[in-house]
């Protein structure tokens, strides 16, 4: 049997009441062997505990909170034996809502094997009998158009969480999921089909107007594209048709998630990675 590696880690909670103390562990940190081991973060995909006991919870903060943590692991955070430990060193990146536990110690066949066990063990949700709950809605494909991201290696080099109002006017509090710039800007935002099509409306509102915003303050042309659900998983068929045709009205180029391993590899190429 290989030996094991003596690893240690810590987990990211999401505590929005700190009087209550009722917390939901988010993400897993951990360390490698050494002194200068590396240390990798990854949060969880799958929200539902958090909106569980914080219904107005900041998903999309908690997610960029992710991104950030990890660049300032890779910008050099100093992890030796006599400098600054990593966990007081990322206080400062917290928000007041997110806590680090103490490290604790483990061993790992590896690294990455380590980190999907302590991720299934104290991160996500138990799945029930029967077969795991099939969650759906904006947030699903949010996180499916993230995962196709990050599997073309892409996802840090884009920008996320785009305020329409930089572009449009003050005030507008449209932000897009993420975009990228190659000779033309590309944004792409999750859109759910299959309850309303408030989000599908609201987008095909401001398409025009971020369009304009887009060639007047970056010189370049905009390409907004919608990533819905797939029609077959939809009740409501009719209504998905009309939230498609409202935004295709508007010039927005609308996309399944089944087109979303297309989509990373176009940005792959396109980011040269």
């Amino acid at each position: 049997m290989p030996e094991r590696l003596q690893c240690e880690f810590s987990l990211v909670r999401y505590v929005p009441d700190v009087v209550k103390g009722e917390f939901a562990n988010i993400g897993v940190l951990l360390r490698a062997p050494g002194p200068e081991g590396l240390v990798t973060v990854r949060f969880t995909r799958d929200w539902s505990r958090v909106r569980c006991i914080d219904p107005g919870a900041d998903v999309a903060m908690l997610e960029s909170l992710e991104e950030e943590i990890t660049q300032r692991l890779h910008g050099g955070v100093e992890l030796k034996v006599n400098a600054k430990p990593v966990l007081e060193t990322l206080e400062d990146t917290l928000s007041n809502s997110v806590q680090l536990t103490e490290m604790r110690g483990t061993l790992a066949e590896s690294v990455p094997a380590e980190m999907e066990q302590l991720l299934r063990m104290y991160v996500e949700p138990l799945k029930a009998e029967g077969g795991r709950r099939k969650v759906s809605g904006r947030a699903t494909i949010a996180a499916e158009l993230r995962t196709a991201f990050e599997r073309a290696g892409v996802w840090r080099l884009m920008r996320k969480r785009i305020a329409a109002s930089q572009y449009t006017q003050a005030g507008d509090p449209l932000k897009l999921d993420c975009g990228y710039r190659n000779g033309r800007v590309r944004m792409f935002q999750a859109v759910s089909l299959g309850n309303d099509v408030e989000g599908a409306k609201g987008l095909a509102y401001s398409a025009a107007a971020l369009r304009e915003g887009v060639a007047r303050v970056e010189g370049a042309e905009l390409e907004l594209t919608a990533v819905v659900e797939r029609i077959s998983t939809v009740s409501e068929e009719e209504q998905y048709r009309f939230g498609v045709s409202v935004m295709e009205r508007e010039a927005i180029r609308v996309l399944t998630v089944a087109d979303l391993g297309r989509v990373a590899e176009t940005a792959k190429r396109e980011l040269h990675v």
